[in-house]
């Protein structure tokens, strides 16, 4: 019990720093102690190391909104959570966001493990049904978002290129010599992070406003509604293999049914749904033999004949470290947001934009890619994803960069 406690103590130590720390992912960490699984495992027992993983996927789910809250920096399963968070940002409401996205993730677990029964029975049959028609409903998907989500047809047309053009450039990045985490760093920064910074430079007040001291949030019938959705869409990600928690926050728009999203309607689905997705990845080695993120394979090697016992005792360690990633994003998030009150907004966009494409072009020389190509692809990234801004239309039709790709693929070509 001491060794268990132990690890996950480590483990929500190493899921909060990659969490808070752009650039450093989970997924890296995970790779590292993988490779080194053999040796640790002559000092500890399976179910010991895999607790670890269980707990930095979880803590790292629940904490990672915070640098595209506050710096506006994305990976995948945050890409789109940059501009409503910066929205309610300059807004005074950064406090309330951290709530928000904490209770929707830790809720998104609770709804996940009521569910079990359920899934159970009906994901496996699921699963064999529609596989074979994946990209076909992925388009479907696709067209649902782009005129329900529009109020004119120009609106809808405008944003069908957008999602053609972003998903062509990321189709032809990704069958490229390129690797696809330096593609993925270079068209999420441009699309999503550093085009965000640009226009609230130009277009904010270049101090952060004094932030409203939340003391609480209403978690009322819209609220359970945006996370039981975000949950969902979450579980059909299992289905839909090569899809993320990005895309999967597309479904979940669908899902809510709402004509009119606010900003933290859309921030409690995206919680929902990449918390839930975290832990479903889990889930789906049992329940369909298909690992659903980097943490599950590692998982799946490492409890190669998963059973239910095994299943229930990660499902525990998962409400454990919910519970954990729930109270120090509490803690950590409004330090955070009492520091960055006290900074001029524009230097500090000047540094990050500075700094968000060094570390793009440093990790393209390090991969042997070419600077001035990283250069003209992250420049013209950068200029795609100020369109929306622009233009008044939504920023979720740039996730054409990856749902495009994985369309193409499935429909085998």
């Amino acid at each position: 019990m001491i060794d268990l406690i132990l690890i996950i103590i480590i483990g929500t130590i190493i899921g909060t720093i990659t969490g808070i720390l752009p650039g450093i992912h989970v997924n890296t960490v995970g790779l590292y102690v993988f490779s080194l699984s053999d040796t640790i495992l002559t000092y500890t027992n399976t179910m010991c190391l895999c607790t670890f993983f269980v707990t930095i996927a979880i803590v790292h789910a629940m904490l990672e909104f915070i640098p595209s809250l506050v710096i506006g920096v994305p990976d995948e399963s945050t890409a789109l959570t940059v501009l409503p968070a910066h929205r309610l940002l300059f807004e005074g409401r950064a406090c309330e966001v951290i709530r928000i996205v904490a209770m929707a993730g830790f809720l998104s677990i609770i709804i996940i493990i009521l569910l079990m029964p359920v899934l159970a029975v009906l994901l496996p049959l699921l699963y064999n049904l529609i596989k074979p028609y994946v990209a076909y409903i992925l388009i479907i998907v696709i067209l649902i978002m782009v005129f329900r989500f529009n109020n004119n047809i120009i609106g809808s047309v405008i944003s069908l290129l957008i999602f053609l053009v972003s998903g062509i450039m990321g189709w032809l990045l990704l069958n490229s010599s390129m690797s696809s985490s330096s593609v993925l760093l270079c068209l999420l920064t441009g699309l999503f992070g550093t085009s965000s910074l640009i226009y609230s430079m130009l277009h904010e007040d270049n101090k952060i406003p004094k932030q409203e001291k939340s003391q609480g949030i209403i978690i009322d019938k819209k609220f359970i509604k945006g996370v039981f959705a975000g949950s969902i869409a979450g579980c059909i990600l299992g289905l839909l293999p090569g899809l993320g928690p990005a895309q999967g926050s597309v479904i979940a728009q669908s899902i809510t049914g709402n004509d009119d999203i606010r900003p933290e309607d859309f921030l409690i689905t995206n919680s929902g749904v990449n918390v839930s997705d975290t832990l479903f990845s889990l889930i789906a080695i049992y329940l369909i033999g298909n690992p659903r993120s980097s943490i599950s394979v590692f998982i799946s090697y490492i409890l190669y004949d998963m059973n239910i016992f095994h299943l229930m005792f990660l499902i525990s360690v998962s409400l454990v470290s919910v519970s954990l990633g729930l109270i120090i994003s509490l803690l950590i998030g409004d330090k955070i947001i009492e520091f960055i009150e006290k900074i001029n907004y524009l230097y500090l966009s000047y540094i990050i934009i500075f700094l968000m494409s060094m570390v793009v072009l440093v990790y393209a020389l390090f991969d042997g890619v070419p600077v001035g190509f990283m250069l003209l692809c992250y420049i013209t990234s950068v200029s795609l994803g100020l369109i929306p801004h622009f233009i008044g239309i939504s920023k979720s039709n740039l996730m054409g960069v990856l749902i495009l790709p994985s369309i193409i693929m499935f429909l085998g070509f």
